[in-house]
Parts: structure tokens; C-alpha cells; sequence
């Protein structure tokens, strides 16, 4: 069984930074993609960062240039550094990993959730 712990949620001031921590354990063999996706109340499910194996990344336009998603492999651990914070970054962060077991099935896993409030 794997899980993916997330921590580093919170409430911040608008300009603010916060920085999301997400940690895989359990069976895995390999990971591929790790990253972050967020979802507003009465708002679908959106990307926000990516990062592959190879550390090639992906953003969402509107976090472009104030979030940056890294990686740490040995630790199967994604982080989310996120600067400029605005009351739209408000939302619950979810991690997700895409990964292969020993026995070399794939499965798309998600954590729990971290709460993110940017407010005055």
C-alpha cells in the first residue's frame, strides 16, 4: 500500500509564500510524475505543477513565474514553492504521483489534501 503525506498548508497574507511538502511511502519501484493540483470550492479540479522523473516541469499559466515545484527522487518527495500568494491561489492542494510497483503495475495515487488560504 502506498501513501502520500502532504504537509505545509496554511493561511497566509496576500504577497505571501508557503511551501507544500508531499511524500511518497510504501511499495513503490519507481515513480514517474509527481505534482500538485488544487480545487477551489464550487471549481473543478485543476493542474497547478508537474515535474517528471527527468525533472522536466509543467505549470499552470496562472502560477507561471511564483510557484516552483521541485523534486527530491532518493526521498520520493515533491515540494511546492509558492511566492505572490493571491486570494485565487485559495484552495485544497492535492499531490499526485504516478508510479509502478514491483510487480510493475502502474497506479495514480492521490494524498489527502492540504488547505491553502491566502487572505487579509
Amino acid at each position: 500500500q502506498v501513501q502520500l503525506v502532504e504537509s505545509g498548508g496554511g493561511l497566509v497574507q496576500p504577497g505571501g509564500s508557503l511551501r507544500l511538502s508531499c511524500a511518497a511511502s510504501g511499495s513503490i519501484f519507481s515513480i514517474n510524475t509527481m505534482g500538485w493540483h488544487r480545487q477551489a470550492p464550487g471549481k473543478e479540479r485543476e493542474l497547478v505543477a508537474t515535474m517528471a522523473r527527468g525533472y522536466n516541469s509543467k505549470y499552470a499559466d496562472n502560477v507561471k513565474g511564483r510557484f516552483t515545484i521541485t523534486r527530491d527522487n532518493a526521498r520520493n518527495t515533491v515540494y511546492l514553492q509558492m511566492n505572490s500568494l493571491k486570494p485565487e491561489d485559495t484552495a485544497t492542494y492535492y499531490c499526485n504521483a504516478k508510479f509502478y510497483d514491483y510487480a510493475g503495475e502502474m497506479y495514480d495515487q492521490w494524498g489527502q489534501g492540504t488547505q491553502v488560504t491566502v487572505s487579509s
